[in-house]
């Protein structure tokens, strides 16, 4: 396909830009209840196509039936009920107290919509981190553009018809198409705009977003680190490691990207990696590409390819898998040991079913690691000892972390979901999803009774004592 946009794209795209900026005040004015309808009807519209989806995620992705229903459908209605349990509280106004300056005065913060908002979704969860931040964008009663992935087609077309047949183009409409149409959209003077993807695109979307200056919610990614104590569970660690790195062929922002486990229990720890492995994804010897999916493109496949024979040229050892066919873009579990730190496996998010696995001897050489390159999106610590996690979570940062366990921190719609700096700029999910889409607008109501900031009109002279007073006040 190539990057290149007709005219009639173009004109399309502003058109339905133009007649949701004009669409945008009535979405703001509807009753609260209106949300919720749509919010409704969203769920109503995907249960009757979950079947489609799933194909279209097995066909874009050999995602299995199973992971596609938890990971991406099922995870959709449960925001979806969510929201509308809460919308009510969340676009009440919140009471917010006066200070001595503005004393009698009534203080409210309201949560408006933004306005016109911008979904750019990525390929490896297409459908979910496509709906998700809609559901959030619809509470918070904005209008939307929604650009799904081209690298997954099946689902993008599914997504582009679901939302056709559930909304009106003036408040939700589907863009589809290549990387000159999401080219096209950032040039658009958006109030919002949604970005889920890799750091370098990151840095794309919030360069065009500044020429506008709308405002960005970044999902991006990094290295994310999965860390073993020494008095830790260690086979409860392989058993949610290796469902965390290889569930969706690896391909999982949050995954884990790389191991520390102490030298004194390294190897059992790749023994139990390995039974792990067999025992999920093998089935009489072989691997069961009904539970494992593919490498989204050629492209992709030949990237990890890459980083693995980088590793092992530079003295990296592959302890599991290491297997690839190329016809159906397979790459089987592996986990390399004694990977160089100057290894390209090391350096880039590895996006993938490939873990490396590193030796530490003291917490020190682990933490240092991790504050020396860019704050991950997740961080994983495994250990008994509540002092040794506190000194990792306090020692380090990471944009959300989990203990004893991987990935499931994003179930929680009371947790607010994102990264800092490198990994993504603000938060998603429950009322923080809301958040991102509102404007905290900020209210005061002045006093009919008592007018206290008239002390501080001219003409001052004789107002030497209020000087006075206000910095005794302050």
């Amino acid at each position: 396909m190539e990057n290149t946009l007709t005219e009639d794209l173009r004109s399309n795209i502003k058109r339905v830009f133009d007649a949701q900026k004009s669409n945008q005040l009535a979405v703001k004015l509807a009753p609260i209840n209106d949300r919720k309808a749509k919010l409704k009807k969203l769920k109503t519209a995907i249960k009757a196509r979950e079947n489609e989806i799933f194909e279209a995620l097995k066909k874009d992705l050999r995602k299995p039936v199973f992971e596609s229903a938890v990971f991406e459908v099922l995870f959709t209605y449960a925001e979806i009920d969510f929201a509308v349990s809460n919308i009510a509280l969340w676009t009440t106004p919140q009471t917010a107290p006066s200070n001595l300056v503005n004393l009698m005065t009534k203080c409210r913060i309201r949560y408006e919509p933004k306005g016109v908002c911008l979904i750019i979704a990525p390929w490896n969860y297409p459908f979910q981190l496509l709906i998700s931040p809609l559901i959030s964008a619809i509470a918070a009663g904005n209008c939307c553009i929604l650009k799904p992935s081209e690298l997954a087609p099946a689902t993008s077309s599914v997504l582009a018809i679901l939302i056709k047949e559930t909304f009106r183009e003036e408040e939700i409409a589907v863009i589809e198409g290549n990387v000159s149409v999401s080219t096209e959209l950032l040039s658009l003077p958006f109030n919002h705009i949604f970005f889920t993807g890799s750091t370098k695109v990151g840095k794309v979307v919030m360069e065009a977003a500044s020429k506008n200056l709308s405002t960005v919610t970044l999902e991006l990614g990094g290295k994310s680190p999965a860390i073993i104590d020494a008095d830790s569970d260690l086979r409860m660690a392989a058993d949610k490691i290796t469902w965390g790195t290889f569930a969706n062929a690896g391909q999982t922002c949050i995954a884990p990207d790389y191991v520390f486990v102490h030298e004194d229990q390294h190897d059992k720890f790749i023994e139990l990696m390995k039974e792990n492995i067999e025992k999920k994804y093998f089935l009489k010897g072989q691997l069961n590409k009904e539970d494992y999916g593919k490498i989204i493109s050629d492209s992709h496949f030949i990237r990890l390819k890459n980083m693995m024979q980088d590793a092992v040229e530079k003295g990296g050892q592959i302890k599991i898998g290491g297997t690839s066919e190329e016809a159906d873009r397979t790459i089987y579990p592996t986990v390399l040991t004694n990977v160089s730190l100057d290894s390209l496996i090391m350096k880039e998010e590895v996006f993938g079913p490939v873990l490396p696995v590193l030796k530490y001897k003291k917490m020190t050489e682990v933490v240092d690691h991790v504050n020396a390159n860019d704050k991950p999106l997740a961080l994983y610590v495994f250990s008994n000892s509540e002092r040794n996690v506190e000194t990792i979570l306090k020692q380090t940062s990471s944009g959300g972390a989990c203990i004893n366990d991987v990935m499931i921190h994003i179930s929680n719609p009371h947790l607010s979901f994102g990264g800092v700096n490198a990994s993504g700029i603000g938060g998603s999910h429950g009322f923080h999803g809301f958040k991102s889409f509102s404007h905290e607008r900020s209210v005061m109501y002045q006093s009919k009774m008592l007018d206290i900031g008239k002390i501080v009109y001219p003409p001052y002279k004789g107002k030497g004592f209020i000087l006075k007073l206000l910095r005794k006040l302050m």
